[in-house]
């Protein structure tokens, strides 16, 4: 007999999270016996020119592991990207894959280990749940805290000059996730910053989802992931040095990302798609840009869940009363915090006309995974108000 009050859910997450300053150092003895023999590395040419990659492939090495680098990983990567990362997994007959960077790398990272384990068609692939695997062994380390990517089992792919396209499926959840916040120190403000809202993001939109699959775990952790992001997000961006701080954010983003695996995001995610798309806006920048007007968008259907969490990423916030007072005050206070942190705060400052509005809003409304899970119904006309506002 079911509980009316915790109706079912399945809640997935990578299954072993190592979490420890200079954990990178260590990657060949957390993960090589995952791995196997033979890796496949993926990650980004800029992390590769800093040396951010040195001490985790020295690793691999030590524990007499055979590394084939993959370092062609760009933003918003390209399904002929992946196609030469999977390529050179196969020619090199890799027995595991590791992914190192950002959420472009990682997302390659992913579907790489399950083309060259499975073989599958891709064009099969996409969507939710249609992945079928199996896939090769994998371990992810993220170098930003923002994108959760290393607990969620979704890889989004840009196909064509814009479109992008995502699997969705546990399938591609990693064996382990190893968080360094040692790897995050030398992330410049904006890139923090912008990170740190798209993590924030994640939680606030997997608390209020109106997926089936919404659930008690996904919003505790969407709660404490909030706590740890609001504290730490101003020290992080303008003390960049502070490993607490950096530990904060990048423990924060895991949980917003373990939150928004399970219970999906929604309708700010679907707005952002067409700017990062088209106008190749980070995707954290492109989320911030949008986040306040779509919150008030959705207010009349879930102002009531936006008081509850307003207090978690803003403890300021508990003095307001009433709940649109205090739902009011958090998405004011959201859009504030993207302003002091140095953001932009209008469409125009990124480069888009207002030309762009209409076709963008078209855009959005193919992000039909997403925009089913919104608290409130947003439609193409709604889509483009809101591009209007946030202009």
């Amino acid at each position: 007999m079911t509980n009316d009050a915790f109706p079912p859910f399945a809640f997935n997450t990578t299954p072993s999270v190592r979490f420890k300053a200079g954990a990178a150092r260590r990657f060949g003895e957390i993960a090589g016996p995952c791995l196997g023999q033979t890796v496949l590395f993926v990650t980004d040419p800029g992390l590769r020119a800093l040396g951010l990659c040195d001490p985790a492939l020295a690793s691999l090495e030590a524990a007499g592991i055979a590394v084939t680098i993959f370092d062609r990983v760009e933003a918003d990567p390209s399904l002929k990207t992946l196609t030469a990362a999977v390529e050179a997994g196969r020619a090199a007959g890799v027995t595991g894959v590791a992914g190192f960077g950002g959420g472009s790398s990682l997302d390659v990272a992913k579907l790489a280990a399950l083309l060259i384990g499975s073989g599958e068609d891709l064009d099969a692939a996409w969507g939710v749940g249609n992945a079928r695997g199996p896939r090769l062994p994998l371990a992810l380390v993220p170098t930003t805290a923002g994108t959760g990517s290393e607990v969620t089992p979704v890889s989004i792919i840009t196909v064509g000059e814009q479109e992008k396209r995502g699997v969705s499926s546990p399938v591609i959840l990693p064996d382990i996730a190893v968080l360094d916040p040692e790897l995050t120190l030398g992330l410049p403000p904006a890139i923090t910053a912008a990170t740190g809202i798209d993590a924030m993001v994640h939680a606030i939109e997997a608390y209020a989802s109106r997926n089936a699959n919404n659930n008690p775990l996904s919003k505790m952790l969407a709660r404490q992931a909030l706590r740890l992001l609001g504290a730490h997000i101003e020290t992080a961006v303008f003390e960049g040095h502070d490993v607490a701080a950096r530990g904060a954010m990048l423990l924060g983003s895991m949980l917003a990302g373990q939150a928004f695996a399970n219970s999906p995001v929604a309708a700010v995610h679907a707005l952002a798609y067409p700017i990062g798309g088209t106008f190749h806006v980070p995707h954290g920048l492109s989320n911030a840009l949008v986040l306040p007007h779509v919150l008030r968008f959705n207010a009349p259907e879930a102002a009531g869940l936006y008081a509850e969490i307003a207090a978690d990423a803003f403890p300021e916030l508990t003095h307001e009363d009433g709940v649109q007072a205090r739902c009011d005050a958090f998405i004011g206070a959201l859009a504030e915090l993207s302003k002091k942190l140095g953001l932009p705060a209008q469409l125009r400052e990124v480069g888009i006309g207002k030309e762009h509005l209409a076709k963008m809003a078209s855009d959005a409304m193919k992000q039909t995974r997403l925009l089913v899970n919104n608290p409130r119904e947003l439609r193409e006309p709604d889509a483009l108000a809101i591009y209007r506002a946030a202009w």
